[in-house]
């Protein structure tokens, strides 16, 4: 079985919902009768995940994240970064301080960093760019990426068939670049949504990441998948970097009864946007286990 939990689901700049984070895992058996699952990812961790993360801890089901009233880290072995901006990678400096210096990840082989997973030029810059101005010094001694994660960056092209990660030798992970920030054209900036795969059924889901409205691209994976969940910017502007709800609208009715909006805005149960249980499968919730593909 593969589950999917929002610890977020609100945009950039949302204080209500936190960020758009979320926590896939891999099951073996079933979630009611395990204790913890047998693999898990961690799809981005912005700004508010480890806050978001502190609250998932204490919900039914979530036990295997909480070690002495804290955030379990060491529990966490995979990460995927979508892209670089702060709501996607904000949280994993706290992460990578605590798995080493509280947790001790780095002194055992025991102890496994966690893998980090994206394109080599999204790691490349996560920590050039990013992570290496808080983590580049460490007790006296200078640090790198690997010194915190397992560094594991999937090679191009991300045609949907070719390039992916796995989990549990059964969930194969697809990166996709979507169309979110341009330079000048579109995908030149590197940014992903995931088309994930049950090896066994062949039935698939697709996971939008951040993203223009491009049906030319994604139609085909939405069609095929048995679940969307998709980026929605719920207000109108001349030149959005994410989808625009009143575009979403204009899909076939098959694919939007079967897609969950998320990235959306703190307004969204203002009483404007009552259309969208009737229209879609509704606003995603956060700490809400969605199952993926079941295990049969």
């Amino acid at each position: 079985m593969l589950t999917l939990t929002f610890l977020g689901v609100g945009s950039a700049f949302a204080k209500r919902n936190m960020h758009s984070n979320a926590l896939l895992e891999a099951w073996s058996g079933d979630p009611a009768t395990q204790v913890a699952p047998d693999d898990n990812l961690l799809i981005d961790f912005g700004g508010t995940g480890p806050l978001a993360m502190h609250r998932l801890k204490d919900c039914d089901g979530f036990g295997y994240l909480n070690v002495n009233g804290t955030i379990n880290y060491p529990a966490i072995q995979n990460i995927l970064t979508t892209h670089l901006h702060a709501d996607h990678i904000g949280g994993l400096e706290e992460l990578a301080t605590v798995n080493r210096h509280n947790f001790g990840l780095h002194e055992s082989p025991e102890k496994r960093l966690p893998r980090i997973i994206s394109s080599a030029e999204v790691l490349d810059h996560l920590w050039s760019r990013s992570l290496r101005g808080g983590l580049g010094v460490s007790r006296g001694s200078a640090a790198s990426l690997n010194d915190f994660f397992r560094a594991t960056p999937v090679a191009e092209p991300f045609d949907g068939t070719t390039a992916h990660v796995t989990l549990l030798d059964r969930y194969d992970i697809h990166m996709v670049r979507t169309d979110h920030i341009r330079i000048r054209d579109r995908y030149d900036w590197p940014t992903f949504g995931l088309r994930l795969v049950d090896r066994v059924s062949g039935a698939s889901v697709y996971y939008s990441g951040d993203t223009r409205f491009d049906p030319d691209r994604t139609l085909p994976m939405m069609h095929e998948a048995r679940l969307v969940f998709h980026d929605a910017q719920l207000s109108d502007e001349a030149d959005p970097v994410h989808a625009l709800l009143s575009e979403l609208r204009t899909l076939p009715v098959e694919i939007k009864q079967k897609m969950r909006l998320y990235h959306y805005a703190d307004f969204w149960d203002c009483g404007d946007y009552g259309f969208v249980d009737e229209e879609f499968a509704g606003f995603a919730m956060p700490a809400l286990r969605y199952t993926l593909f079941g295990n049969t």
